[in-house]
């Protein structure tokens, strides 16, 4: 039986394995809060269709830094049943990628996935995602899921609101910002890519980044004005954990090891 952990979730703005070397230390950041020798990581990459490339560069990523991968995909259920709800509730780390937020917390709810995670979070299970997979886990945040920058609705495992690509999406900060001053969403924080948010249960514990320019921002109202306050960020060193400051021998000997164990759930 797995020790009790407290309830964690790395909200990151955007960034990633998806992105190439300058954020492994943000994957390594991941894999090393999963815990274990071999954490068990299940990758949802429901929000963009379930898309062969982001699963592979998934399993690629995080098979070089020692976890064992998986990935859960609900567009394929009908030709790759899984037992759900276990094969979730059994890892050490579920990873949500990007896409649509709309169309993600849709789909979640008609397979019941809201409710799945709400328990695997609630067990100890490090929840954790990119764009709309970081969003996902709060009240609100601004999505493209319509074209223009605009709300939309999370499971609310977190309070307040999230707006991720911060730095990179000149056009979701204002949009934030006005519907925030408007109260049509709660407050809340704006992520740049390359940085993260870590809640232990559902307040913040620190913001780390992989990008010594990256970081994230406090967004609320006070006295009827908008108020944006930046906080302070940690940033993640390269570690032995991190493909990037490893001897290239040494990462893909990880990478057949972890390649060569048993599949769990659905692989590639």
């Amino acid at each position: 039986m797995r020790e009790a952990r407290t309830s964690r979730i790395l909200a990151m703005g955007g960034g990633g394995f998806g992105t190439g070397p300058q954020d492994h230390a943000l994957d390594a950041y991941v894999a090393e809060l999963a815990g274990n020798d071999h954490p068990r990581i299940c990758l949802l990459p429901t929000a963009s269709g379930d898309p062969h490339e982001q699963i592979s560069r998934f399993n690629v990523t995080f098979r070089r830094l020692g976890c064992r991968t998986s990935h859960l995909s609900l567009f394929r259920l009908g030709d790759h049943p899984i037992a759900v709800r276990q094969h979730l509730l059994d890892q050490d780390a579920i990873y949500v990628g990007g896409g649509s937020l709309l169309n993600l917390i849709a789909i979640w709810r008609a397979h019941g996935l809201d409710r799945i995670l709400d328990e695997a979070w609630r067990g100890g299970t490090l929840l954790c995602g990119v764009s709309a997979g970081s969003m996902c886990w709060f009240e609100a945040g601004i999505t493209r899921s319509h074209g223009k920058p605009r709300p939309s609705w999370g499971l609310g495992f977190l309070r307040g609101s999230n707006s991720v690509h911060y730095d990179a999406d000149p056009d979701r900060r204002p949009s934030f910002h006005e519907h925030v001053r408007r109260q049509a969403i709660p407050g809340g924080f704006g992520v740049d890519d390359g940085a993260g948010l870590l809640f232990e249960g559902t307040e913040l514990a620190e913001v780390v980044t992989a990008r010594p320019d990256a970081g994230a921002c406090r967004v609320e109202v006070r006295d009827g004005a908008l108020v944006e306050t930046r906080l302070e960020a940690r940033l993640l060193e390269a570690s032995e954990h991190d493909p990037a400051g490893l001897d290239p021998a040494l990462v893909e000997l990880k990478g057949l090891r972890a390649a060569s164990r048993p599949p769990l759930g659905l692989r590639r």
